[in-house]
């Protein structure tokens, strides 16, 4: 006696079946991408926020447009790789210091701290303190030091390779997002129709558009703000004659790009001027530094509300979200999964008889 499987039950296990293989497939799909995902993610923040220039340029280049995108990538790459160059050209020179000072220390001794280190409010006494024990006996105060020592030696190493690789995904997106921009509504034809595939014309249409805000708004928003805030800094600094105002500007892009903001630069630098006696300076640096403060926190929301149609609060918890996930690219991320959520939320809230305009 043979037992044979319904047909419609044949179909659910083929069914499963398939979609076992599937899941397998984009997972499989998930494992070899994943290491591009930062190359592809600042691609699209680089073609999305730069795509309105980068096609005047085109227009200028007389519609050439393979010659614009290697203009394109060769100015972009300059652009970050300049900064990076001072960096480790500066980090060499400071290094190259330390090896002379060390060389000077086996023959002469452990010189004495600057008056200005020791000067310093609440660290000052302790820094002091530490260095005349060094110079008694620099071994012993060495050894008992050696774990912070060998564990501040693999912070700075780790961060270095990180900012290395960063850099890294950073050039590869550039170059990533020139293809992008050469490839201009091919690209975008399989992703506009699997987009209206799966939500309809009009709302398919809506979730690019607030993507595409999302990274226009985070770009133009906090990038525009990191760089003005660092660039009034640097101005800042040059004024005051503070010493690095180059590399102090740089930290200022950093920290406010973050959104941990500029106070973490300006409030020592007013300390360190105040320890120095240099009062009219001390005060000058707090005024300019509030100045810069406010330039932070009003410029920022501006410029995003000038991106595009989406609520600032949308975008800014994104980017403070995405940040706290992921990182440095999770504020795109944070902002483009708030508002495509923002986005369908509203869609289908329109949809419903329970949403009624006012008249």
């Amino acid at each position: 006696m043979s037992t044979r499987i319904p047909s419609t039950s044949r179909r659910i296990i083929e069914t499963i079946i398939v979609l076992l293989l599937l899941l397998g497939l984009m997972y499989a799909l998930y494992d070899v991408l994943k290491v591009f995902f930062g190359v592809f993610t600042f691609a699209i923040i680089f073609s999305v926020s730069l795509f309105g220039l980068y096609e005047k340029s085109v227009v200028w280049l007389g519609g050439r447009r393979k010659l614009a995108a290697v203009i394109y990538s060769v100015l972009l790459v300059a652009v970050v790789a300049l900064p990076f160059a001072y960096a480790v050209s500066t980090v060499n020179d400071h290094l190259k210091e330390i090896g002379y000072w060390l060389e000077s220390a086996k023959d002469e001794g452990i010189p004495d701290l600057p008056a200005w280190i020791t000067n310093l409010p609440l660290a000052g006494k302790e820094v002091s303190e530490f260095w005349h024990e060094l110079q008694l006996r620099p071994r012993e105060t060495a050894s008992i030091y050696e774990r912070q020592i060998m564990h501040s030696i693999h912070r700075v190493v780790t961060t270095g390779v990180g900012i290395l690789g960063m850099a890294l995904q950073v050039v590869l997106g550039i170059i990533v997002s020139a293809i992008f921009l050469v490839s201009g509504d091919r690209l975008m034809r399989p992703v506009r129709a699997t987009m209206t595939h799966m939500f309809g014309d009009k709302d398919g249409y809506a979730l690019l558009a607030a993507t595409a805000q999302a990274v226009k708004g985070v770009s133009i928003g906090v990038m525009g703000t990191a760089l003005a805030a660092a660039v009034v800094s640097w101005i800042g600094f040059k004024i005051a004659g503070i010493p690095f105002a180059l590399a102090l500007a740089a930290v200022v892009y950093f920290l406010v790009l973050i959104q941990v903001g500029p106070l973490w630069v300006w409030i020592p630098l007013v300390i360190w001027m105040a320890v120095q006696g240099h009062t009219g300076w001390a005060l000058f640096l707090a005024i300019y530094g509030a100045g810069v403060l406010v330039l932070d926190g009003v410029l920022k929301p501006v410029l995003i509300a000038k991106s595009g149609k989406l609520p600032f609060l949308v975008l800014f918890l994104g980017v403070i979200g995405g940040m706290i996930a992921w990182g440095f690219t999770g504020m795109f991320k944070g902002a483009i999964i708030l508002a495509v959520f923002y986005t369908v939320f509203n869609s289908w809230l329109e949809k419903t008889k329970y949403y009624a305009p006012k008249e």
